[in-house]
């Protein structure tokens, strides 16, 4: 039931006025501005009705000093006797959302009152849809910030930028409608996490944002990246199933306030260093900003299980391993040093793809199909890389030497041939063993 304050300094004309209202709303009366503004303190009344003139404080007068008090626009209407317009104008320019004029019916009270609530309500509707995040619930990115520039400035705690690890994959196994429900499950964990006093947004896609309002000590900063943690691989698991092995986490930047200032903006830029930090070294846990900004104070708060998903292939897919070069090279480098412990040789094969005399086509293109070749081709233990434009490499880790090279380089012949490229481009190679 709507809580209306009825302000009115003769009494026989409270009463009644109550009287009228008493029947639709909860009452709460007041015999001067100086009760009325106790009364709103402790009842936080949804309107407030009073009589325009009072002795002393005038109704005017409790409007202007509310609304200055809680920095807010108060639903007001104002009663009065007084025929003059200059009286209802002076109302209306100060935010007075109607008048009724004295002596007045039950039936045109309550039909007045009514408009008014249901105008707050509709505004209040208005201003939670814009400021809320459609798929979540929480504070969208405009809000969020506009909500965080005024907390930075007056409150102490810890400002946290919140990255979804690996979400992108979701969305590419299993489509966008799973996507969007871990991204509402994750926004439930970050409530769980938090309390209620504390601020949570979305800055969008997989980025969210935080304020915990006391929170200083790493202890309780780790306590909350832990659990969020935990329970996103614990619910992804349930709407993906048990075999779900996308290392889904949170990586969190965290900067002190007002420690380290109370302007958002800057505070935002730090958290965000600190972000980037976390995720330079592993993802899944915290760092807190500090003007060194040291990599050994990352802390990461994961279990064996998590690391090894983190690290584990996503592509199940048989084929070869298609990587960079750059990680191509740390393999390549890694297996000629350990190169005597295998009871196999390991073969390194340079492909160079070249163009034939009437060829038009685009080489990058042609490139990409190479590639998905000897992907299609080779074993699900082979290594592919390109290097440059044209040059393709390729470790063949469990081989008998030349037999195999050349049965494997056959293969790559005959699917080549099959495929329309091959017609513009053709290839050569060359081999060698990997030695110690």
């Amino acid at each position: 039931m709507k809580k209306i304050l009825i302000v009115d300094d003769m009494i026989v004309s409270l009463m009644m006025t109550e009287n009228m209202l008493a029947g639709e709303y909860e009452t709460v009366c007041a015999q001067s501005a100086q009760e009325a503004m106790e009364a709103y303190r402790t009842e936080k009344p949804d309107m407030i009705l009073s009589d325009f003139r009072m002795p002393g404080m005038t109704g005017y007068d409790l409007q202007i000093a509310l609304q200055n008090e809680f920095h807010k626009k108060i639903p007001f209407m104002f009663m009065t006797a007084d025929k003059s317009d200059e009286v209802e104008s002076k109302g209306f320019d100060n935010g007075a959302m109607d008048f009724i004029r004295k002596p007045f019916k039950p039936e045109v009270l309550l039909r007045r009152v009514a408009n008014i609530l249901k105008m707050v309500d509709e505004i209040q509707d208005l201003k939670k849809t814009s400021s809320t995040d459609k798929l979540t619930g929480l504070f969208n990115k405009g809000a969020s910030e506009e909500e965080l520039k005024k907390t930075c400035k007056k409150s102490h705690g810890s400002l946290m930028m919140i990255d979804l690890d690996s979400f992108k994959l979701v969305n590419d196994i299993h489509g966008h409608a799973m996507g969007d429900k871990i991204l509402i499950a994750f926004a439930d964990i970050l409530r769980a996490a938090m309390r209620s006093t504390d601020l949570i947004g979305r800055m969008g896609g997989d980025e969210f944002v935080a304020f915990c309002h006391g929170v200083h000590e790493p202890a309780a900063i780790a306590a909350k990246t832990q659990f969020i943690n935990e329970k996103i691989t614990e619910v992804a698991k349930k709407l993906m199933g048990e075999d779900m092995n996308i290392p889904l986490g949170a990586s969190i930047g965290c900067v002190l306030v007002p420690q380290a200032g109370t302007d958002f903006v800057e505070l935002y830029k730090k958290a965000d260093k600190a972000l980037y930090i976390v995720k330079q070294n592993g993802k899944h846990g915290y760092n807190i900003f500090s003007e060194d900004a040291l990599e050994d104070k990352v802390e990461t708060v994961v279990t064996l299980a998590q690391v090894e998903m983190i690290l584990g292939e996503r592509n199940k897919e048989p084929g070869a391993y298609v990587i960079p070069f750059e990680s191509f090279r740390i393999i390549y480098r890694f297996l000629k040093r350990t190169r005597a412990g295998y009871g196999k040789t390991i073969c390194i094969v340079l492909f160079a793809l070249k163009r034939s005399n009437d060829s038009k086509s685009s080489l990058k293109h042609a490139g990409e199909q190479f590639v998905e070749c000897l992907h299609k081709t080779l074993r699900r233990g082979d290594i592919v890389s390109q290097n440059g434009s044209n040059q393709f490499l390729v470790l063949l880790t469990n081989t008998d030497g030349h037999t195999d090279v050349t049965r494997a380089v056959s293969r790559i012949v005959e699917n080549w041939s099959e495929m329309p490229e091959s017609k513009e481009f053709y290839f050569t190679h060359e081999w060698s063993v990997v030695d110690a």
